[in-house]
């Protein structure tokens, strides 16, 4: 099994391995519960893996180790300048992004764990820049569900305000922090922490309901027509399922109940049917095909919702690396 193709819970099942069971047990006493659980469960079914793919398991772990050091020590610009000489500039680019990815998360750990419907309390009334800082460090699925009840007066520019921001200072950090001190814990930063984004955004955009997608993009599409394209590049839509290869469209297809199969492509378009219709197996494509003949009246909010249910599955798949999502024709591989 080569290192690229493994995911990240395998790596990490990996690394535990390679530790041996004394070593093991020792981070495991710093480690919640249910992470323990998922990565007991993950190195329960790790199949073996070639001396030289352990060895590249754990030299990636150390990169990432070295690189968090160096910017825990020296900020930003000391990171960068100390991985792209050890590492080569490349491989110290991809090195800094996940661990001031990594860092943001931990950071913001307590907004992350909140009820959306609380987070939306706390953040009512909130400027959009604040709201939208906010966001950048919440959960997209929280981001989600907040931004489609922001009233549709603030909603477009907070999702703007969250594409266009790159790193926030400690200063800003702590004004936010002034404005909801009786309302968070105090909130732990360093130098400068990657927030927002296109990137980011565009997962929250794929968390969204349809309704407010388009509506929030038939807008933006008025005022930033460009940074409306750029989002979308980086999004996966249910009529991108024709980017996925056969064995990706296969794989979902076994998560999909028929009925929802069938009220989705009731929408769809054609490339999206004949892509679907090529990876069943007969019976099941008779089976959908039976299905669509006798729905009648479907609601477009039906459509959407099913659509919506089979893009998540497609995104959880991706994310526990079973398939792989071409984001805007450029995929991040670790070699």
């Amino acid at each position: 099994m080569a290192v690229s193709s493994l995911s990240a819970k395998q790596k990490a099942a990996q690394v535990i391995i390679s530790l041996g069971t004394d070593a093991a047990a020792g981070v495991y006493k710093y480690m919640q519960e249910d992470d323990i659980e998922r990565l007991t469960f993950e190195i329960a079914r790790q199949e073996s893996v070639s001396p030289e793919d352990a060895d590249a398991v754990l030299d990636e772990f150390y990169q990432l180790c070295v690189a968090q050091k160096v910017y825990l020590e020296g900020g930003v610009l000391y990171a960068k300048s100390v991985l792209e000489k050890a590492f080569g500039a490349q491989q110290g680019s991809i090195l800094l992004e996940r661990v001031t990815k990594t860092l943001k998360t931990k950071a913001f750990e307590f907004i992350r764990k909140a009820d959306y419907k609380n987070l939306m309390n706390m953040i009512v009334g909130e400027h959009p820049q604040t709201i939208a800082l906010i966001l950048s460090y919440a959960r997209a699925d929280q981001a989600s569900a907040i931004i489609a009840e922001l009233p549709k007066a603030i909603r477009v520019e907070v999702v703007e305000r969250i594409a266009r921001m790159d790193k926030t200072s400690p200063e800003i950090i702590k004004q936010v922090e002034g404005i909801l001190e009786k309302k968070f814990e105090s909130v732990v930063s360093v130098d400068l922490l990657e927030v927002g984004g296109i990137n980011y955004i565009a997962e929250i955009m794929n968390g969204v309901d349809r309704g407010t997608e388009k509506y929030i993009f038939d807008e933006l599409n008025k005022s930033d027509a460009k940074l409306a394209d750029e989002i979308r590049k980086r999004m996966f839509v249910f009529e991108d399922i024709i980017t996925l290869d056969g064995m990706a469209v296969q794989r979902f297809l076994r998560e999909v109940e028929t009925r929802e199969m069938a009220v989705a492509l009731k929408g769809a378009n054609e490339n999206v049917k004949a892509m679907i219709f090529d990876n069943m197996s007969s019976r099941m494509r008779e089976t959908v095909e039976s299905e669509m003949e006798y729905l009648h009246n479907i609601r477009m909010r039906d459509v959407d919702d099913a659509q919506q249910k089979i893009v998540s599955i497609i995104r959880r798949l991706e994310e526990e690396g079973e398939i792989v999502i071409s984001k805007g024709g450029k995929d991040d591989v670790l070699v």
